[in-house]
């Protein structure tokens, strides 16, 4: 049986002068045979021998086979360039001479020209091979990774609820928890994190800042690079709405108190009621 979105060794059964069909047995019928274009032909071959192809559909949607390899299987994974979006959703280069269907419905974030993005392959209704960005089912959960562990992963998807899905070596499943992701990272952006947590059934949970002694005095030169923005004055302090603080510096209103705190231990910067001074100069 010819299986579509898959390589597969396949006989030649007869040769025309566009090409070459090919299946599992000598037959006339379509539905066991495919084209493989004269083109994708290899020099010499003859009735009966064997080839290895990957069959898809053309632009005309017609079941075609090609000795290229694609960057992706049905049920594998792959990070592929975005190279077009239209009205209908996005193309991605994935090695072939068509490129591969992203649908809007299938996308986690919005994705743009030139974008990278993890995606999975799979045969739609009326067996057309698409792209998605639904990943989580396919990431792997037996990772060699180990708490404190550092990481480097994709971020897949960001919900309200959880936080951001990532995927760790772009093939092994993670979660940065909501309450650990107050970056800009968006969906397609590389990160780079540290293993807080391995769950029982293999998942990993991840925090893209340090342990909290080695995060404060990060956080405090974020935040007098901050200052040094407004001219030397935030119009703030650590009693601002917490969201205000989240948009302004990517920190908790916790991480931002600690920061200040360490700042203004060390003198280098003074609090007012509206305002946080650097005694910088």
């Amino acid at each position: 049986m010819i299986e579509i979105g898959k390589k597969q060794e396949l006989k030649v059964v007869h040769q025309v002068e566009f090409g070459v069909y090919l299946g599992e047995e000598e037959s006339t019928d379509q539905i066991n045979r495919v084209l493989l274009p004269k083109k994708q032909v290899p020099a010499n071959t003859k009735k009966g021998d064997v080839l290895s192809v990957f069959v898809y559909r053309d632009s005309e949607d017609r079941l075609i086979a090609t000795t290229r390899e694609p960057f992706l299987q049905i049920g594998e994974l792959a990070k592929l360039k975005v190279k077009e979006v239209n009205k209908f959703g996005a193309f991605l280069d994935w090695g072939l001479e068509k490129d591969l269907f992203l649908p809007y419905k299938e996308q986690t974030g919005k994705v743009y020209a030139g974008d990278w993005c993890i995606v999975t392959l799979y045969a739609d209704k009326s067996n057309r091979l698409c792209a998605t960005m639904k990943v989580y089912h396919y990431l792997r959960q037996d990772s060699p990774y180990k708490k404190e562990d550092k990481v480097q992963g994709t971020v897949y998807e960001i919900s309200e609820r959880f936080g951001a899905f990532v995927a760790v070596d772009d093939k092994y499943s993670a979660l940065i928890p909501k309450k650990e992701f107050f970056d800009n990272a968006k969906v397609g952006d590389e990160i780079s994190a540290r293993v807080t947590r391995v769950l029982e059934d293999g998942k990993l949970e991840l925090s893209i800042r340090e342990k909290a002694y080695l995060q404060i005095e990060k956080d405090a030169i974020k935040v007098l690079e901050i200052i040094a923005s407004y001219d030397g004055v935030l119009p703030f302090t650590d009693k601002a709405n917490p969201e205000v603080i989240r948009r302004e510096t990517g920190m908790s209103k916790n991480e931002f108190k600690r920061a200040v705190g360490n700042l203004l231990k060390k003198g280098e910067i003074t609090i007012h009621d509206k305002c946080i001074r650097s005694t910088m100069k």
